[in-house]
């Protein structure tokens, strides 16, 4: 059970935020495919230096049975302990803009009153808008572009950029909240949806990071260049060809892929894809697959995933 206590501390160290910044939000844990989430989040903490506003409590928030904190183990002692971090910070992007941000862990415990606090802040700093991003596995070809389904108030990103537009049930997830709350609350919000290919979705998968990066781009005007993933990506893209060229199965299946793929974008009146994005194949198909992969997934605190 967690403990009982204060949600957040502010850090007593915390520069003064202009009002009317846009908030990003990244939160590891359910639903996570080519660890999208977990390399922004690296991403920011690496690049950016991020500096804290708002610490929450850990002893509150998480469950440590299902997502251990790391030490390091040095011949004879103990050291490093690093447990996962949750935080509201002040960031700049590539060329300096300002903005807020959400990172860490989804929340074990205490959704409500996390979506509350939330919600505070984005009153408190008058945040202009507020935008998030998540990745689940689907079956599209890694030849193709990342595509995204976009949700919340923004409707011209969704108009612009959700090439798949189901109607479906999933489980939530803290972001899922998050956004419904800031929707009621008339705030501006956009959630981002990428689409990995399925047998890239428990890798590493630079492109997943970059389509959530772009994804950021289009919705708030930040810039954030990423060029170690582009490296990174480049030379993960030679494996995976090497890997499906020496293979007859998984070269049909690519090949499979890409023709559904296709017929799908020429048949498509959706969006018009971003750079990373295209359209997919048929909506039954994908809301299938989809309903296969949850129906398959853990539940509980056997799928959860810290940073």
């Amino acid at each position: 059970m967690p403990l009982s206590g204060p949600l957040f501390d502010r850090s007593a160290s915390a520069p003064p935020v202009p009002r009317g910044l846009p908030l990003v939000i990244a939160l590891t844990g359910f639903t996570d495919a080519g660890s999208a989430v977990s390399r922004v989040v690296d991403y920011f903490r690496d690049d950016l230096v991020p500096a804290p506003l708002a610490v929450f409590s850990n002893d509150v928030l998480l469950d440590y049975r299902a997502r251990r904190p790391v030490i390091s183990f040095d011949q004879d002692h103990l050291t490093d302990y690093r447990p996962p971090r949750l935080e509201l910070s002040f960031a700049h992007d590539a060329l300096g803009q300002p903005f807020l941000l959400l990172a860490g862990y989804e929340p074990d415990f205490g959704w409500d009153a996390f979506a509350a606090a939330v919600l505070a802040f984005v009153d408190d700093y008058a945040v202009s808008t507020v935008t998030w991003v998540h990745a689940i596995p689907m079956p599209v070809p890694h030849t193709r572009p990342i595509g995204t389904t976009v949700s919340g108030t923004r409707g011209e990103l969704t108009e612009a950029h959700s090439v798949w537009q189901p109607h479906t049930q999933v489980p939530a997830t803290a972001g899922h909240l998050l956004e419904y709350r800031l929707a009621e609350a008339g705030v501006r919000v956009a959630g981002f949806v990428l689409l990995i290919p399925h047998y890239l979705g428990d890798t590493e998968y630079p492109a997943a990071a970059l389509a959530a990066l772009d994804s950021l781009t289009v919705a708030t005007g930040l810039v954030f260049t990423g060029e170690e993933l582009r490296d990174e990506n480049r030379d993960y893209l030679a494996k995976v060809e090497d890997q499906v060229s020496g293979s007859d199965e998984l070269s049909r299946m690519v090949k499979g892929l890409e023709e559904r793929y296709d017929a799908y974008m020429a048949g498509s009146t959706l969006a018009t894809p971003m750079i990373h994005t295209g359209d997919l194949p048929s909506a039954d198909e994908l809301a299938a697959e989809l309903e296969r992969f949850l129906a398959s997934r853990p539940t509980g605190d056997e799928d959860k995933r810290g940073v």
